[in-house]
């Protein structure tokens, strides 16, 4: 058996097969809500199993697929006006969220969820006013 000699590729996932998009999509029609969390976190399930997750009547399902950074900004749209508070919060978390959704998070009913957008933005000013400072110094 040949090893590589980098630590970090003895722990690498295996590459992505049809038997493992197949195990997904079971995943996302079993009964149980907590399996089909399990499909809506994956980053490999295919876009179709992304899209009837973002319908499945548990919140919980809906708030795992909005944390999820390989789901469409489609998909993170609908989210961004989901009747969950928890749901809509994930979604104002995610990387990958449009900013028109962004935008739509703002102004939400929830004070929780228009906190978290406040949260993510002033991040990304702290990030902003961070890198400006390192760009200044190495100048």
């Amino acid at each position: 058996m040949q090893t590589s000699d980098d630590p970090v590729a003895q722990f690498l996932s295996p590459a992505v097969t049809a038997s493992k998009v197949s195990r997904i999509r079971r995943l996302a029609a079993d009964p149980n809500p907590k399996i089909r969390e399990s499909a809506a976190l994956s980053y490999h399930a295919p876009a179709e199993v992304y899209e009837a997750l973002s319908h499945d009547p548990d919140p919980g399902v809906r708030a795992c697929l909005a944390k999820n950074e390989h789901v469409s900004c489609d998909i993170l749209r609908r989210l961004a006006s989901d009747p969950d508070e928890r749901v809509r919060g994930f979604v104002a978390l995610n990387y990958f969220v449009p900013a028109d959704a962004m935008q739509s998070l703002a102004d939400d009913p929830s004070a929780v969820v228009r906190g978290l957008v406040d949260w993510k933005a002033s991040l990304a000013a702290e990030s902003e006013r961070s890198t400006a400072d390192l760009v200044g110094t190495a100048g």
